[in-house]
């Protein structure tokens, strides 16, 4: 079972800059992405319903081009959920959530805090997913959380951790948040399978030339529960991929035998 998680940056110039072969060409269960930037009514998912992504459970901001997140899957998922249910958080569109049978996943794009004000409104909207996140998990059996975080964890993650001490993303508070939910029965994906990497970013500043030179952030992530530890295969960033300022983050698991539940 393999899910791709992927901070679009609009989903309009991501597919002009070739995301749909690129994602014809994978092979993931499940896809989540965000900040689709869709209109209010949602996107037109034809071409990847044509990919064999039958099933869209979509997020819309209420502000058209703004934020929104989508979970794609090749199977029905048992249950959706969207939002968390506080009217002023849903209004941006950050949160799907899709139970399968064996386990629960949650696409989440986290504010950013980059603007004033929005550093007090990112740190309550953690502390109410945290709660939210505590609801979720007395119900799924297990859980991924994939998305676009906007926090860097540890200083390994990113390019110049000394320089960028007091920027947002990289803030004592929004890493001591990161911090406490991994203490708390989740799994870094990636830095539990390559814990010495270095250099694996999934996003880039815009400024000409960043990229090339991989001074870079890695921000999206592929948290998994601890019940789903041992059945971890893979966790990679996929740096190639060229459709967005992000690029996609995958985490492969085994199938369950069909003797200990539902396969995929």
């Amino acid at each position: 079972m393999v899910i791709l998680s992927y901070n679009l940056n609009g989903i309009r110039s991501a597919t002009r800059k070739g995301f749909l072969p690129w994602l014809g060409g994978q092979v993931p269960d499940v896809v989540c992405l965000q900040e689709t930037r869709g209109p209010v009514g949602g996107c037109d998912w034809g071409p990847f319903e044509a990919l064999g992504f039958t099933h869209v459970s979509e997020h819309v901001a209420r502000k058209p081009g703004y934020s929104g997140v989508a979970t794609l899957s090749r199977r029905a998922p048992l249950r959706v959920g969207v939002g968390t249910g506080h009217a002023e958080y849903d209004a941006e569109g950050r949160v799907v959530r899709t139970d399968f049978e064996d386990l629960t996943v949650l696409n989440v794009y986290i504010p950013s805090g980059a603007r004033g004000s929005r550093h007090d409104f990112k740190m309550a909207w953690l502390a109410h997913f945290a709660d939210y996140l505590r609801a979720v998990e007395k119900e799924a059996p297990a859980i991924v959380i994939c998305g676009d975080f906007n926090i860097c964890h540890e200083a390994i993650d990113l390019h110049d951790p000394v320089g960028n001490r007091n920027t947002s993303g990289f803030l004592p508070d929004e890493r001591a948040w990161l911090t406490a939910l991994l203490a708390g029965g989740y799994v870094d994906s990636f830095r539990h399978l390559h814990p010495e990497a270095r250099g694996h970013y999934s996003w880039w500043s815009n400024r000409p030339g960043v990229r090339d030179r991989n001074k870079g952030w890695r921000i999206d992530y592929a948290l998994v529960s601890e019940q789903l530890r041992a059945r971890m295969r893979r966790a990679a960033v996929l740096m190639d991929a060229r459709h967005s300022d992000h690029c996609p983050v995958v985490v492969e698991f085994e199938r369950r035998a069909p003797a200990a539940g539902p396969e995929w």
